[in-house]
């Protein structure tokens, strides 16, 4: 599990360790790390040049001496002093393995000796304030399409809520230090980090609630069959979705369902015939152990809620049964993207698109109930504020019928007997997985994402 914990969670741990370890032993460990790093990344040292961009935090100290190991490797190290203040340590130790340390004027807009080859961004550490001062803004513009390492997160950025409010680095790689933080995983602040590179300082630390799945997890969770399983113990899953004006949802809500995960895949709705057709594994109207209600479903969303509601199953609520939902039952699973929270929520999008981890807990409280929020990082979250985030897939999953394909596979899992959560964030991590299968780096449509979920478990790692 990828486990991203708060500030306090890691200066809490930090403080612990540093008792047990001779003074500024941490802080060389970071520093190596990340000097390590910023060599991979530029392939070789002697003569490079590097530019440190130094504030008054911690994380500027990790970037001095990161520097003094880079310097100390032939790489040419220039520190800018975007504060009055600054790791005094640090600089005294660029200084002796021959790094340069400046205090940039509205003058000095380059490195000695040319543009740097990376920069290393220690502007602000991770308890800083969102948003960047004049001068650290002109020092980024003046190094602009110069690639940027951010030490521990990109500076700027909400590092406990993954929001942004002002200014901020744009990282191509971030080095961050013990654990990972929730601006690494929840977006908008995520996709400012580029590459996350973790350097484990042997913390201890808590439980965190915000968590993203890896294959070792999906394989664990994953419900396998028996060698005694049949198609009713597997589990059977009822789909209600589509309509005479919109049957292609019926089939791609099928085709997420029909991957294999469960025994039997029951069809409800105007769009029988056409599902037959195309599945002829799928039956009718019987007995189900979870319901999937709402993808194209129009005017006939709200009729289909109810019978399934009746049932007493757990079920998938997505698209049009959104919009008649009062008081799901706990063990639902909602699936809206941010125009459908914002309408739930009654707040406009823009809102729910800049605090997505804020809002997917608030209507994961105030619904009763787990709340999976579509996105470039997908946020599954449960009443009691815990939250899973789905970071594989691609940008080419963002097509028409994706939700559909997602919303059947979240349903048949839950049909197997995983919980609301563990259902919402195994199917979002496949369907991400799968998609990224499908695309081999290229266009994708819906039904190419749901034919490749099978491949997508083969690929797990054997438990």
């Amino acid at each position: 599990m990828r486990s991203a914990h708060t500030v306090e969670q890691v200066r809490a741990a930090e403080a612990a360790l540093m008792r047990t370890l001779p003074e500024g032993a941490l802080m060389q460990r970071a520093a190596a790390g990340l000097a390590y790093a910023v060599i991979d990344l530029l392939g070789t040292a002697y003569g490079r040049r590097v530019l440190l961009l130094v504030g008054s935090g911690d994380n500027g100290g990790d970037a001095l001496y990161a520097g003094s190991l880079l310097a100390r490797r032939g790489v040419q190290v220039e520190a800018w002093l975007l504060s009055d203040r600054a790791h005094e340590q640090g600089v005294r130790a660029l200084g002796a393995a021959g790094g340069r340390v400046v205090r940039p004027t509205a003058a000095h807009t380059g490195a000695r000796g040319g543009r740097p080859d990376l920069v290393i961004d220690g502007i602000v550490g991770i308890g800083g304030r969102p948003g960047l001062g004049d001068d650290a803004q002109e020092a980024l513009r003046s190094v602009e399409g110069v690639p940027v390492v951010a030490v521990d997160t990109p500076s700027g950025v909400d590092v406990d809520s993954g929001e942004l409010d002002g200014a901020h680095v744009r990282a191509d790689v971030t080095v961050t230090f013990g654990t990972h933080k929730v601006a690494h995983l929840v977006d908008p602040a995520a996709a400012a980090c580029g590459v996350v590179h973790l350097v484990d300082l042997g913390l201890e630390l808590p439980e965190a609630q915000v968590e993203a799945l890896q294959p070792g997890d999906v394989a664990r969770l994953l419900p396998r069959p028996t060698p005694d399983a049949h198609k009713y113990t597997r589990g059977v899953v009822g789909i209600r979705a589509g309509s005479a004006q919109y049957p292609g949802a019926a089939l791609l809500s099928v085709a997420g369902a029909t991957s294999g995960l469960c025994g039997m895949v029951r069809y409800v709705g105007e769009a029988a015939d056409t599902v037959r057709e195309v599945h002829p594994e799928v039956v009718g109207a019987g007995r189900v152990q979870a319901w999937v209600v709402g993808s194209g479903g129009g005017e006939d969303a709200k009729e289909e809620l109810a019978v399934a509601l009746g049932d007493g199953v757990p079920l998938v609520i997505d698209a049009d049964a959104l919009r008649h939902l009062t008081a799901p039952p706990p063990d639902a699973v909602l699936t809206p993207h941010a125009g459908e929270l914002a309408a739930m929520l009654h707040v406009d999008r823009d809102e729910i698109e800049a605090r997505p981890l804020h809002h997917a807990r608030r209507a994961a409280e105030e619904y009763g109930c787990t709340v999976l929020l579509k996105g470039r990082h997908t946020l599954v979250s449960h009443p009691d504020g815990r939250t899973r985030v789905t970071t594989t897939g691609t940008a080419w999953l963002a097509t028409a019928g994706a939700g559909d394909v997602l919303g059947g596979l979240v349903g048949a899992l839950l049909a197997t007997g995983l919980s609301p959560y563990d259902a919402a964030s195994v199917g979002s991590w496949l369907h991400g997985a799968a998609a990224t299968l499908a695309s081999r780096g290229g266009p994708l449509v819906a039904s190419d994402v749901a034919h490749a979920i099978p491949d997508a478990v083969r690929g797990l790692p054997t438990r």
